[in-house]
């Protein structure tokens, strides 16, 4: 019986001092059964024709032109092109382990699952190894969709598709939100309620490579106020989810919610905190009408629950402190 094919999409865009990288770690794969989407997502740079180029090398390349759409809408362009039977996800900035996805294979075959993890690190551009932002676990581990979901919640699970190996059958009518942010958390939640769980593996195989200048992080502050209301409503569907599949993590779910307002109160520009923005209003409502239940909630610290008393009272005066609170901080 042959190896399954592997297609791995990687959408691309005005990123040509690093793609050769990216793409070379992928063809260096040591599972050699696999096919590599790159999507053109309307390039100016050159890139579009560095990825021709790229393809000249590699027969198991594929290259798709697309106008610019962002990067769920070259997500989805791949997967609709895609052949494999599994589908990972690559972002063209990044590199990976030369044994990632002989690995994620063989976890996936072995406990019979439609869904598998590496760890990952963080670089800088100085190839400064950063801290984690997700613990990988010490051991080859199988996470029931449950679990998982409450590290999800916690903060403490990885939502990234970019280290995981998925059959490509979940993603049968499903797509990536286009236009919308943190798409990874979006579709993951929903996909977990259809699977028994995820494989985890300890070893760190994807390399996030942290720039300041990479298109990501530009969308982040270009669109910052839209970042955070996409997490509060990322939230309010993890809580529905939640209600539905798995009734004893509503108080997790619930602590989600609040802390995902919070960090939106104390990040979207004064200026935007009016009566006339709606989603501002939204929020500042919801942490009124649950602030009791916040109290009693076990899952939120002491420093939590004081700031959302103070943003449910004064949400405005609330803010002015916690800047004044800030720049002292930095002084000292």
């Amino acid at each position: 019986m042959g190896k399954s094919l592997i297609s791995v999409i990687v959408p691309v865009y005005n990123i040509i001092e690093y793609l050769p990288r990216c793409v070379h770690s992928i063809i260096a794969q040591t599972y050699e059964n696999l096919e590599i989407i790159l999507v053109d997502d309307g390039s100016t740079d050159g890139t579009g024709a560095l990825c021709d180029e790229l393809a000249a090398e590699d027969l198991r390349i594929r290259v798709f032109h697309k106008e610019n759409g962002g990067s769920s809408s070259a997500r989805n362009l791949g997967i609709e092109k895609a052949r494999g039977e599994y589908l990972g996800f690559v972002d063209s900035d990044d590199y990976i382990a030369e044994d990632m996805y002989e690995l994620l294979m063989a976890a996936e075959e072995e406990y019979g699952c439609e869904m598998a993890q590496v760890g990952r690190d963080e670089v800088a551009a100085s190839g400064e190894r950063l801290p984690d932002i997700c613990e990988p676990p010490e051991e080859i581990v199988f996470i029931p969709s449950e679990d998982f979901m409450r590290e999800l919640l916690m903060h403490r699970g990885d939502c990234s598709f970019c280290t995981k190996l998925v059959r490509r059958s979940l993603f049968d009518n499903r797509e990536f939100p286009q236009g919308a942010l943190n798409e990874d958390f979006h579709v993951l939640i929903q996909l977990l309620c259809e699977m028994k769980g995820i494989v985890s593996l300890p070893k760190q195989c994807y390399h996030v490579f942290y720039r300041p200048d990479s298109n990501t992080r530009k969308t982040a502050r270009d669109q910052f106020s839209r970042v955070f209301a996409d997490n509060v409503d990322n939230a309010d569907l993890a809580l529905t989810l939640v209600k539905e599949h798995w009734p004893s993590l509503t108080c997790t779910a619930q602590r989600f919610g609040q802390y995902q307002r919070l960090d939106y109160l104390l990040h979207i520009p004064v200026e935007q905190m009016s009566p006339d923005n709606e989603q501002y209003r939204k929020i500042c409502k919801n942490v009124r009408g649950n602030i009791f239940r916040t109290l009693k909630n076990p899952d939120l610290t002491k420093k939590n629950k004081l700031y959302l008393l103070l943003f449910a009272i004064a949400p405005k005066l609330t803010r002015k402190i916690h800047r004044l609170t800030m720049k002292a901080r930095d002084i000292e």
